[in-house]
C-alpha cells in the first residue's frame, strides 16, 4: 500500500525532527461529534506544544495517509461510511479502495513502516471480559512491532488482569510513567504490576533505544494515569459496568461492536464524566509520547 505524507510529516522525518503518531479510530468511532474533531486538534495542538510534528493515521482511498489535512479530519468526525479497520482489514481497504480510521492495531503497523518511533493513543484492546479467547488484534500486533506506545492503560471494559498477563506472556515491556502500577484507564490505579517507573522522557526513550539495540521486535508501552482531576474509581464503575455487560448481552452486542457500546453507555450513566475523562487522557498522553519523542 503507498503512503501519503503530509508536507509537513515528510519534512520532519527528512529533518530528524521528532514525530508522533496518532490514531484516527478515535475521530471516526470513539468520540461523539463535534468532540471528536476538537479533540483531533487538541491532540495535534499537545503534540506540537511538547516540541514534535503529530502524524494522525487514516486511510483514503485505500491508501495509507500519514498526517492528515484538515478536510481528511472533518471527513473522519462526520461521514458514517468510515470503516474501522485491524490489521486483517487491510488487504480489504487496499483493494477495494475504502476511506478507514485506524485501530491501534493498524496504527502501529503503518507507523512502524512510516519511519515513526512514538505513537499516542487513549487505551489500547485486549483480553474480553467473559471471553477469555477473544483478543483484541492490537495485542498480537504489540508483541510483533518495535514502536512505544503511549496510553492509559487497557480500555476499563476489558480483563485487565488477562491482559497484562497476556502481555508479559508476549515480551511487551510495560513502563508506569511517574507511577507505579498499571492504570486501569479512567482510573489511575489497576492494583496489576508495571515492569519499571519512568519519570520523564528521557528515561522512557532511554528504554526504548536499548529495546532497539538488543534487537527485539516488541512495543514498549508507557502508561500513563488519567489526570487525577479527571479521575473516575474503579469501585464507581464495576457496577455500571456489570449493568451494561448484561445489556449488552441481552440486545445481543458482540465483537468490535461491544467496546464503542460500553463506552457511549457509560458516558451516559455518569453525566458525561467518563467523555471529559477519556478526552483529558487522550490530550496528556498526547504531550507524554511528544516528551519521548523528543528524546529518542
Amino acid at each position: 500500500m503507498t503512503i501519503n505524507y503530509s508536507s509537513e510529516v515528510a519534512q520532519a522525518l527528512a529533518d530528524g525532527t521528532p514525530v508522533v503518531a496518532l490514531e484516527s479510530t478515535v475521530i471516526a468511532h470513539g468520540l461523539p461529534y463535534p468532540q471528536n474533531i476538537e479533540t483531533a486538534f487538541k491532540l495535534e495542538s499537545a503534540v506540537r506544544g511538547g516540541g514534535a510534528v503529530p502524524a494522525t493515521i487514516a486511510v483514503f482511498d485505500g491508501e495509507f495517509y500519514v498526517g492528515l489535512e484538515e478536510g481528511q479530519i472533518d471527513q473522519l468526525a462526520t461521514r458514517k461510511d468510515i470503516r474501522k479497520i485491524s490489521i486483517r482489514d487491510l488487504p480489504i481497504a487496499a483493494a477495494m479502495r475504502l476511506d478507514c480510521a485506524t485501530t491501534v492495531a493498524t496504527t502501529s503497523f503503518i507507523a512502524n513502516r512510516a519511519g515513526i518511533k512514538v505513537f499516542a493513543t487513549g487505551g489500547i484492546g485486549g483480553v474480553h471480559r467473559g471471553f477469555e479467547a477473544d483478543i483484541s488484534a492490537d495485542l498480537p500486533e504489540l508483541a510483533r512491532t518495535p514502536i512505544t506506545v503511549v496510553c492509559s492503560g487497557a480500555k476499563i471494559v476489558l480483563d485487565l488482569p488477562r491482559t497484562r498477563e497476556w502481555l508479559e506472556t508476549h515480551g511487551v515491556t510495560v513502563l508506569g510513567w511517574q507511577c507505579d502500577e498499571l492504570p486501569a484507564f479512567y482510573s489511575r490505579s489497576s492494583g496489576l504490576s508495571i515492569d519499571q517507573t519512568v519519570e520523564n522522557g528521557s528515561e522512557a526513550a532511554a528504554i526504548a533505544n536499548a529495546r532497539d539495540a538488543l534487537g527485539l521486535k516488541t512495543a514498549i508501552l508507557v502508561t500513563v494515569p488519567v489526570p487525577a482531576e479527571f479521575e473516575i474509581s474503579r469501585d464507581e464503575l464495576e457496577p455500571v459496568l456489570a449493568e451494561l455487560l448484561k445489556l449488552a448481552d441481552e440486545r445481543g452486542v458482540v465483537g468490535k461492536e461491544i467496546t464503542p457500546f460500553l463506552l457511549s453507555q457509560m458516558s451516559e450513566r455518569t453525566g458525561g464524566r467518563t467523555l471529559a475523562a477519556n478526552i483529558a487522557l487522550l490530550e496528556n498522553n498526547a504531550g507524554v509520547a511528544a516528551a519521548i519523542a523528543c528524546r529518542i
